[in-house]
């Protein structure tokens, strides 16, 4: 195949270049280049604009376990139709969690026919982690995982918190294996404190987030950094909420991640909007989206993810926000969120989109020899985008099981065209998902 006639986003420009890309027939990029000609069937991208195919390092597609919420089918779908060609998915909210080699294939096994586009899993350190098998099962996990999770304060009963003398041990075990450790950082005793506090107080949106205030999230981040840089290990911290926990970060070894929700929504959008918009942690002060914002654009933050973590009406809507669901479906909405509300609205460059979306996230988890841009040798994988194209959010529409968005309504500029994975279209934007369940591939280091 040869796309033709588009615009395409090559690594570390800020400008778009007209290039036509030839398909080989393994699904590698073999050319880029102003006129390829041959007997190749063509893709005709004229007015549209090319991108490497999005990369979500941070879902929960539940599979297996919980899959009233979501399972890979859907969950890859939807990814699909918002230009996501991978998918890195958490090892804690499926069962059982992914904390040693069995679970993992066990796993590997319930999902490898569902997928229609390129996943990979993170292994999972967790206090049970630590009742049995540690660190072999670390030891093992590191073949096939691309890097292990660790919660400071956990929901989940089966994949329990960790304290800070458990997370060192954690961390040196990382730092001889080479891997990269992820860390959802809120304080636990702040949190159960402030949690006590906020449930004697009411039960509104506003009572949830001050049982988990900026503070919990920064006293942690400044204990993970502490740990870390004692032992030089390689330390990841997801779903930045807060700006001054990432300004903490800033010109260090560590690298972090925020996603769309943190930067369209602060505690006021929370008190409107309701559960819809529940995570942990939740959005924050207003203020703090503009600074995320401006972090992102200039690198102290290093890419977006979506934490796509969805659930049924009656999970979401329960009566209570402390019994509320926590979580919001959100792959196949983070790379058009991000074209609209950045690139096309000044906020970040050509060169940051590419790199929040795709690239950084590629060679943070070691597959950039496959993934992250445009680029020969590469998988050929894109986001096909029509610039001009409007559309509005609709909930009701998505490929995912999950269909409660805190952005329902919204306008994006910039439609998902088409979404090619390994040189087959999987996604058009009028013809739906092409690929069949068990077309996506898994990915190791």
């Amino acid at each position: 195949m040869i796309i033709k006639n588009g615009k395409a986003a090559l690594p570390g420009q800020n400008k778009l270049a007209s290039v036509a890309i030839r398909i080989d027939s393994v699904g590698k990029i073999a050319e880029i280049g102003g006129n390829l000609t041959g007997d190749d069937d063509i893709l005709d991208a004229a007015g549209l604009i090319i991108l490497p195919g999005g990369i979500d390092p941070h879902v929960h597609f539940d599979d297996p376990g919980y899959t009233h919420r979501e399972d890979f089918e859907h969950g890859t779908c939807a990814a699909a139709s918002g230009g996501i060609t991978t998918v890195i998915d958490m090892p804690c909210t499926s069962i059982p969690p992914i904390i040693n080699i069995d679970n993992l294939m066990q796993k590997l096994d319930a999902i490898k026919s569902k997928a229609v586009i390129d996943y990979g899993f993170f292994g999972g350190v967790s206090a049970q982690s630590f009742e049995k098998g540690f660190p072999e099962n670390m030891m093992l996990l590191s073949e096939f995982v691309l890097g292990y999770k660790t919660y400071f304060i956990s929901g989940m009963a089966e994949f329990g918190q960790l304290d800070y003398f458990h997370f060192q041990m954690a961390l040196e075990i990382a730092d001889a294996l080479e891997m990269p450790v992820l860390l959802h950082a809120e304080d636990y005793g702040t949190v159960t404190d402030a949690t006590e506090t906020a449930k004697h107080n009411g039960n509104s949106p506003m009572d949830y987030y001050r049982s988990r205030p900026e503070i919990a999230e920064t006293i942690a981040v400044e204990k993970a950094i502490g740990i870390a840089k004692n032992i030089g290990a390689d330390l990841h911290i997801v779903h930045i909420a807060t700006a001054e926990a990432a300004a903490m970060i800033a010109g260090t070894d560590i690298t972090g991640e925020t996603a769309p929700h943190y930067l369209e929504f602060n505690k006021d959008d929370f008190q409107r909007i309701g559960s819809s918009l529940k995570t942990t942690p939740p959005v924050k002060s207003p203020g703090n989206r503009e600074k995320l914002w401006q972090m992102l654009a200039d690198g102290a933050i290093d890419f977006v993810a979506s934490d796509h973590a969805p659930c049924p009406e009656s999970e979401k809507n329960t009566g209570s926000i402390w019994t509320d669901y926590a979580g919001i479906p959100g792959t196949g909405t983070l790379l058009p969120y991000m074209f609209s509300e950045g690139y096309m609205k000044g906020r970040i460059s050509l060169k940051r989109l590419v790199e929040i979306t795709s690239s950084a996230a590629a060679s943070r988890y070691g597959i950039d020899d496959r993934k992250g841009s445009i680029a020969v040798g590469k998988d050929a994988d894109f986001a096909i985008i029509d610039p001009n194209a409007t559309w509005t959010i609709k909930g009701a529409k998505f490929l995912s099981k999950g269909k409660i968005t805190p952005f329902e309504g919204m306008e994006f500029k910039g439609k998902i065209v088409k979404t090619i994975v390994r040189g087959n279209v999987v996604y058009d934007s009028k013809m739906g998902i092409l690929a069949n369940a068990g077309y996506g591939q898994f990915l190791s280091a």
